[in-house]
């Protein structure tokens, strides 16, 4: 980080100080053009990929895929299933990479663990920094997820739980209700101690987009969470009608930009909930490269939350390479 980027980087810390100057900081960020974000996403959509620059991006997305599991009927050997899948995607093919993380409650955390183990993961406690190649990482939402309604000192103890559980990162959900109500130091404040209840796991900050109303509320969001120390800045729960959007996520991509440009700190980006399909994520990675540059083109910097999404993304690859398309019973269901 050059002395000009260390500098900035202290003063928009010193914000969090004071509600006064976070609300004005926040609401001094430029507003987006709502047509033009929706034109633009749109617009990078329609981009063509073919052949072996397609065969790149789908073992990319791979990579990326936070193959998730968040139901109230989730089972010990459900988990441990998903688990086996995140290492080895599909068993007839040991060229296929493995994804990213498994994404799930922290009381499930214990089963995945049992079984990424064998990924180079640590026997314990959270990776330090990014992972070694071959580890799938272990990612657990926490903070009374998805409402993030809860006191403080509970959604402290539900973070540090799954950390000591063998998470090493965490999904947490911010107070939407604070912040549509103007409390952006309650937020920030959250963010910071959650932060800290992390450890060395990676922290992951969901906006729950949908429910923010605005493209407006989205860049201060993003950039409320970067500030507050986020490693991470994610769309959405996957819990609400409207999850992830193009648009929405075209706006969090130009908030890490202008705040690594500003800070010299890069935050990855998460678009989660209702990306189902290859096409879709190629459009988000296509999306990426446009806007932040290939920097960003790296599990270590973004990530898909999705379950149905990466069956469709084997059965893409396996028609590249075999010329022939494998039905949806060729791959294991989540």
């Amino acid at each position: 980080m050059t002395a000009t980027a260390t500098s900035a980087h202290s003063e928009l810390t010193e914000l969090g100080r004071s509600e006064t100057a976070l609300r004005t900081f926040l609401h001094g960020l430029p507003g987006v053009d709502q047509v033009g974000a929706e034109q633009r996403a749109a617009q990078l959509g329609t981009r063509s990929i073919k052949t072996t620059a397609k065969a790149q991006a789908i073992d990319l997305a791979i990579r990326m895929v936070d193959l998730t599991t968040l139901e109230g009927a989730d089972t010990p050997g459900k988990v441990r299933a998903l688990a086996a899948k995140a290492l080895r995607p599909d068993p007839a093919d040991p060229s296929c990479p493995h994804v990213g993380a498994v994404c799930v409650y922290p009381s499930m955390v214990p089963y995945a663990a049992e079984v990424l183990r064998g990924s180079g993961r640590p026997s314990g406690g959270p990776a330090n920094g990014a992972a070694p190649a071959g580890v799938v990482h272990l990612a657990s939402v926490a903070t009374a997820f998805p409402s993030g309604q809860a006191p403080l000192e509970v959604k402290l103890a539900d973070t540090r739980a799954a950390v000591e559980a063998g998470a090493d990162e965490i999904d947490m959900v911010i107070n939407r209700g604070a912040f549509l109500a103007g409390r952006y130091r309650e937020v920030y404040d959250e963010i910071v101690a959650t932060k800290e209840a992390c450890g060395d796991a990676h922290l992951k900050v969901i906006l729950e987009t949908g429910e923010l109303g605005t493209y407006d509320n989205v860049r201060r969001a993003s950039w409320l969470a970067m500030l507050a120390g986020g490693d991470f800045i994610k769309t959405s729960t996957g819990k609400v009608p409207v999850a992830a959007t193009l648009p929405v996520t075209l706006v969090m991509l130009e908030a890490v930009r202008d705040f690594r440009s500003a800070t010299g700190r890069q935050v990855g980006v998460k678009p989660a909930g209702g990306i189902k399909t290859t096409k879709d994520a190629i459009k988000y990675l296509v999306m990426v490269n446009e806007t932040v540059g290939p920097d960003w083109l790296h599990p270590d910097w973004f990530r898909f939350g999705a379950s149905s999404l990466l069956n469709d993304l084997l059965m893409q690859r396996t028609k590249l390479t075999t010329g022939v398309y494998a039905g949806p019973d060729y791959f294991t269901l989540d």
